[in-house]
């Protein structure tokens, strides 16, 4: 049986950065990971129930998600980015990244994206109340939960390194058997 990649779960408020951070350790990784944007796959597959007009996003059809995204997890290798995190069963996760990000600098970014004032109020209370972090911490065992900060190019360049560094732990621990966590932030 081929080795098993790990797969991560970046996570956080829109605005903190998820898919720069995916992108990016899709690209520095040792090993092929798969970056997955949750959002966009929503969105081009069809796994929604239709456009909330309100809220301006879609509702999605969590079974259908859960149904194409179990044989990817089952494989490993992927990088799974997403504003959640619960709706991800726990044995999936080898590692969940939530990146915060200050609420004032949050707001600018979610300006820049033209969302609308109550999506920008919303997300922000959401920062501010930690409410990412909190499901992280409800759903996954603490020892493989990082919070990072995500608000400027040096701590998209530290985290990112960081990661590819748990990647190789994570390689080395698994390689052998092995299945002690060692989370290295």
């Amino acid at each position: 049986m081929p080795q098993r990649y790990p797969v991560i779960i970046i996570t956080g408020t829109p605005g903190t950065g998820k898919s720069t951070h995916a992108q990016l350790l899709q690209d520095a990784s040792p090993v092929p990971l798969k970056h997955i944007n949750v959002g966009q796959l929503v969105k081009d597959s069809g796994f929604h129930h239709g456009f909330d007009e309100q809220w301006q996003t879609y509702t999605v059809d969590e079974d259908k998600l859960l149904d194409e995204l179990e044989p990817l997890a089952s494989a490993g290798g992927i990088i799974l980015d997403w504003h959640t995190c619960e709706i991800f069963p726990e044995r999936w996760a080898d590692l969940v990244v939530v990146l915060r990000c200050n609420h004032t600098l949050l707001w600018e970014r979610l300006e820049k994206r033209d969302y609308p004032l109550k999506k920008i109020q919303e997300n922000n209370e959401a920062e501010i109340m930690e409410v990412v972090l909190q499901e992280a911490r409800d759903s996954y065992p603490q020892e493989i939960i990082v919070d990072l900060k995500s608000e400027s190019s040096q701590d998209l360049e530290n985290n990112v390194a960081n990661i590819v560094e748990w990647i190789n732990q994570w390689l080395k621990d698994n390689s052998h058997g092995d299945e002690e966590d060692n989370n290295s932030f």
